[in-house]
């Protein structure tokens, strides 16, 4: 599904021509707004509904910070505007977790491979990972990364990404380095 099959047309509402009226399934719940035709839909996760997950890195579509699930499939929302969101459901990283704030198994394993640092990349990466491991592809080295290419991380180097993501496709990966069995941490 491309951007293209997600238009909303311009509203009549009273707020004028500009403006849309949108109804939109985030993270599982229901949400409705009125936005500007210029608003961008991580501006508006970000703005209006509070939503931290999505980072506003480039508004370019380059670095993938702002990177959702948009109606099941990994979208960047910073090239998204959000009346186009309207009548679709939008998932950020805090659908991944359970609603008691447990992690889910990606999650986790990027907590034991230590595959975050800053963390400014991290919902990013966990909703390309998520695409990844949904889409029954063969989890391989070479096709973390290249699932990973539309996403810039400054600080990991990638290779514990890369790692979190082959544990948590249920492969045998090493820990990182320090971390074997039986040392401290």
């Amino acid at each position: 599904m491309s951007i293209a099959d997600h238009t909303s047309p311009t509203s009549t509402t009273p707020e004028g021509p500009d403006v849309h009226a949108i109804e939109v399934t985030v993270d599982g719940r229901p949400e409705q707004g009125t936005v500007s035709s210029r608003t961008l839909l991580v501006h508006w996760l970000r703005d209006t509904l509070d939503k931290r997950g999505p980072k506003i890195g480039c508004d370019t579509g380059n670095c993938g910070a702002c990177t959702v699930r948009w109606d099941g499939r990994i979208a960047k929302s910073c090239m998204i505007l959000a009346a186009q969101a309207d009548g679709t459901t939008v998932d950020t990283a805090a659908s991944l977790a359970a609603e008691d704030g447990t992690l889910n198994n990606l999650q986790q394993c990027f907590k034991n491979h230590h595959a975050l640092q800053c963390g400014y990349c991290t919902s990013g990466m966990l909703m390309t990972a998520t695409d990844l491991l949904a889409s029954g592809e063969g989890v391989t080295d070479q096709s973390v990364r290249r699932a990973l290419k539309g996403n810039i991380c400054r600080c990991t180097g990638y290779e514990n990404i890369v790692r979190a993501i082959r544990a948590a496709a249920g492969q045998d990966v090493p820990k990182p380095h320090g971390h074997e069995e039986g040392e401290e941490q």
